[in-house]
Parts: C-alpha cells; structure tokens; sequence
C-alpha cells in the first residue's frame, strides 16, 4: 500500500519536474536509514518503501518518502517522530529533486558525483549536495550516498529538556536500485 501511495504522490513532481527525453529508471523499494546522536540512547530508523525516479539523459533525479514508512527499533521513538517532531499527518512525505553533476551515461562501473538539488521536509525546502556512488550495470543502476541535515533548518522542535541530548544533525544514508521504466 505504501508503494502505491508512493507513487501516486510522486507522478505529479514526475511529469512537473522531468523532460520527455530518454529513458526513465525507476526505484520503487530504495532504502533511506537516518542517524542521530544522542547521549541516553542513539536514534535510528529505516524505511525501505521509498520511491525514486532517475532520468540519465538529463540527470535528473526525483525521491519521495513517506515518513510514516520509518521503522524504528522501539514504538515510542516511532510515535514521538511522527506525531511531535515530524508531524507526518501534516507534512505526511519528504522529497528531494536534484541533477547529477558531470555524470556520463555511456559509462559502465561506478562513478562518484555529487547531487545538486532540493531537499524538502515539513513543507520547508533547502539545497543540499550529496556525494553519491552512481553504478551503472547493463541496463540498471544503483545509487547510493549519505548526507548530514540540519535539525533546525526544517524547524522540528525539540523539547528545551532535551535539545543537549540529541544532536544538531542527523546523518541521511540511502540506497536505490533502478530498473528501466516501462509504460
């Protein structure tokens, strides 16, 4: 359900964002881990129902997560990150558009680039760059990078009794495995 809801709420930035030009590739299970510090206990959640749209001719790429799809190690981390610091009935996805910067699609093997694009959660976007590792094999490819975000650039609010336990930045790792999309 989370995939079809997924896409569903991807289609529109697909159509808005993305040229007609060249082959598409799309990922419909990515996997996003984030990471926070904290001095009583690390935070740590996985989502592996992410959906990404790659397009190599213009390098163009296009993710979007559902925040309620983040799996936690305990129900009360999960309850407290969607209902009081992302507010997931709110601001239910997170998404991100960017260009892969001097990518070359006729390359087979592995290239290190850096994505340029916009990152937006709870409704506030901000530019992020990502150094990711593009792998291209016969006709799929995988992406995969992390990055650091800021807690208060997306103004998520956090309790004054516990701002000096949680870190400031949360790492972001993901991973995407593309296939050739087909209408």
């Amino acid at each position: 359900m989370y995939k079809r809801l997924c896409l569903l709420l991807l289609i529109p930035l697909w159509f808005t964002s993305f040229s007609i030009k060249g082959d598409k590739y799309i990922c419909r299970n990515g996997k996003v881990t984030f990471f926070s510090y904290a001095t009583s206990e690390n935070i740590k959640a996985e989502n592996d129902q992410v959906l990404s749209l790659f397009e190599p001719e213009t390098k163009k790429i296009a993710v979007s997560i559902l925040m309620r799809a983040f799996q936690f190690e305990k129900s009360l981390m999960q309850e407290h990150f969607n209902d009081s610091y992302i507010e997931s009935d709110i601001y239910p996805k997170a998404t991100f558009e960017g260009v892969v910067l001097n990518f070359d699609k006729d390359l087979s093997g592995t290239q290190t680039k850096i994505i340029n694009g916009d990152f937006t959660l709870r409704g506030i976007s901000k530019p992020i760059k990502i150094k990711a590792d593009i792998t291209k094999k016969s006709n799929t490819y995988e992406i995969i990078g992390e990055t650091e975000l800021n807690v208060k650039d997306y103004k998520i609010k956090v309790p004054q009794i516990l701002a000096n336990r949680i870190a400031q930045t949360v790492k972001i790792s993901f991973n995407f495995k593309y296939n050739h999309y087909e209408k």
